[in-house]
């Protein structure tokens, strides 16, 4: 579609590069372990069913989750999912001890009492951290999403560049694998639980 666009003259012989068309929300949920562990993720698509064509050319990771919400946000039931299908099942033979604290955000779909129930009978500890302080206690915050969102960016760029205009489903899924790479290994991991306390 044609369009006009305005910008400042201190932005003469430095153009920027812009993705037309809509654009469609993806949640991830991503889980890391003090030891450096990640658990693999569960991404939720705006969709109301799956596509093949998503996992076509293995394009996921056998372990990765995906889900689909009607706009592509976690519900209490996809979270309650991602409890028991990912953190529980990555995480409980990798306890010492008796219980495992998950620290949360807050966010809704985590403060269900399904949820609530689920984590009382399995020993698992939740611990909610308080409103709008993620960036300072949440060690994805901290160590990992600044690092994750720049690769992405750059990755999305080297497509724009080669003339792919709109990232669809099929390739959203190994640009973030990539970007996913470089940003959740072991040192940034144990970087975020350090700088968070």
């Amino acid at each position: 579609s044609t369009a006009k666009v305005i910008t400042g003259t201190d932005r003469a012989g430095r153009p920027r590069t812009t993705q037309p068309g809509n654009r469609e929300w993806v949640t991830v949920i991503e889980a890391i372990c003090a030891r450096g562990f990640v658990v693999p993720p569960l991404v939720i698509f705006e969709a109301v069913m799956h596509q093949a064509a998503w996992y076509e050319n293995g394009l996921l990771p056998p372990d990765w989750a995906i889900g689909v919400s009607e706009n592509g946000w976690t519900t209490n039931e996809i979270g309650l999912w991602w409890l028991e299908h990912v953190f529980d099942k990555y995480t409980k033979d990798r306890t010492i001890g008796r219980y495992r604290l998950l620290i949360l955000d807050g966010h809704g779909s985590h403060v269900a009492p399904e949820f609530d129930r689920y984590c009382s009978e399995h020993s698992i500890i939740v611990l909610c951290m308080p409103p709008h302080s993620s960036h300072l206690l949440q060690p994805l915050d901290v160590g990992c999403f600044s690092v994750l969102k720049r690769s992405y960016g750059r990755l999305v760029e080297q497509k724009m560049s080669l003339g792919v205009n709109h990232i669809d489903k099929q390739e959203f899924l190994p640009l973030y694998q990539q970007a996913r790479a470089e940003a959740l290994h072991e040192n940034n991991l144990r970087s975020g639980f350090a700088a968070t306390g």
